[in-house]
């Protein structure tokens, strides 16, 4: 019994850095979510206007692109646990700025645009960083990359699943502007958390050679020459020009529409996290023995089923289901793209790749929200919902006859050697 118990915890010691990262992810994911909720409706309450809730939204991804095409060399360079920090620090400053401003001098628009931005000005180099730092950690713990993975981006479906209700009822309980500051305590308790529990990983740190722009085109070229990984990249980019407006101007204006209540639109959210989460459980327990590529169509396919139900009823029991039960098809695709990326990927390439790769997936989402707020009032909220719904079935059918995707399955569990790099 000794001898069993002196083996078990120094395992669960080496996975201490594994649990302490997925919490603070998990902090920052259900600030992220209070964010999300508070933020457009806010807007709405102090201006009653779609295309500049859409405005705040576009400013809110408008960096993802800029970041994440410059910020992977930086993390490469700065190393995984310090560009991280610096993100959650980042990130936190932009959110306090917001209430502070607007119950000491008020906040002008122009303002709100300003924060907002640089609120989310380092989210792609942050979670290019977490995510960078996982196949190290997960090789200290003894775990499977599609286990940790998975549990990684459970955490954002579970901020889902916690942060939209809570946003509600804190929204009705102080008011959308109060529960900002929230939020900007979470991203400190975060950095707190990194830097105090989880360790530097070996390839983080090492110094990297050459000029900028040389080893951010080293990146480039890779994911260019990587027909899969590009393919996978422009998809979901294309997946989320259409989609992005969703959460951000669409289900806010919907629910105001219909509900008058902030409280439904966490509710939905919350609904689509419980789906999503199930989902990368079952990816988690089961992802290693599924084939891939039909993980990534069938996802596809399920995209559409949600506008396409709404358009129909406003009974929120159906809606909610539906969200659900589509969720749980999509929940396994970020934990698969990583998986995936983290099998092709060298390790001296890994900030650099990822962060191009979510650069790409997150290009033309700051105009899809922009567009969706001005269809809105232009062409009404039925007719650009019906628009998104027929498109992103269009994009469904690509898939499945997108050549690259048949290698999905060839490269499985063979992930880059890291003693090697």
């Amino acid at each position: 019994m000794a001898a069993e118990l002196s083996r078990t915890l120094p395992v669960a010691s080496k996975r201490v850095p594994i649990y302490a990262l997925l919490l603070a992810s998990a902090i920052s994911n259900v600030g992220n979510m209070l964010t999300m909720i508070a933020l457009p409706w806010f807007v709405l309450e102090t201006t009653g206007s779609a295309a500049m809730t859409g405005l705040v939204g576009f400013f809110v991804a408008l960096p993802n692109f800029v970041a994440g095409i410059f910020g992977g060399t930086l993390v490469d360079r700065l190393g995984y646990k310090r560009v991280s920090i610096i993100a959650d620090l980042v990130s936190g400053f932009g959110v306090l700025m917001v209430p502070l401003l607007y119950i000491t001098t008020g906040i002008a628009f122009w303002q709100l645009l300003t924060f907002v931005f640089i609120g989310a000005l380092l989210d792609i180099p942050g979670l290019t960083a977490r995510r960078a730092m996982l196949p190290e950690l997960t090789k200290q713990g003894g775990l499977r990359l599609e286990q940790v993975n998975s549990a990684f981006e459970s955490v954002q479906y579970l901020a889902l699943l916690l942060g939209p209700p809570l946003a509600g009822v804190l929204i009705g309980f102080m008011g959308a502007e109060n529960v900002l500051w929230l939020d900007a305590g979470t991203f400190v308790v975060s950095a707190a958390l990194v830097a105090i529990a989880v360790p530097s990983p070996r390839q983080a740190v090492r110094a990297v050679g050459g000029r900028y722009l040389d080893e951010l085109k080293a990146g480039l070229r890779f994911l260019r020459g990587d027909r899969l990984l590009f393919s996978m990249a422009v998809s979901v980019g294309i997946g989320n020009f259409l989609s992005a407006s969703v959460l951000a101007v669409i289900y806010p204006v919907f629910v105001n529409d219909e509900y008058g209540r902030a409280s439904v639109l966490g509710l939905m959210a919350t609904a689509f996290g419980v789906g999503g989460l199930l989902g990368a459980i079952i990816f988690g327990a089961y992802g290693h023995r599924l084939p891939r590529r039909a993980i990534w169509v069938v996802s596809f396919m399920m995209v559409p089923v949600e506008f396409f139900v709404i358009l129909l009823t406003t009974s929120l029991p159906v809606i909610l289901a539906v969200l659900a039960i589509t969720a749980v098809f999509s929940g396994p695709i970020n934990a698969l793209m990583v998986t995936i990326r983290h099998e092709r990927i060298p390790p001296p390439l890994r900030g650099r790749v990822f962060s191009t790769f979510s650069a790409i997936t997150a290009v033309a989402t700051p105009l899809g929200i922009l567009i969706a707020g001005y269809a809105i009032e232009a062409i009404s909220l039925r007719a650009t919902i019906l628009s998104i719904g027929i498109l992103e079935s269009l994009l469904a059918v690509a898939m499945l006859i997108t050549p690259a995707f048949h290698e999905m399955d060839a490269t499985k569990g063979h992930a880059h050697d890291e003693e090697a790099a």
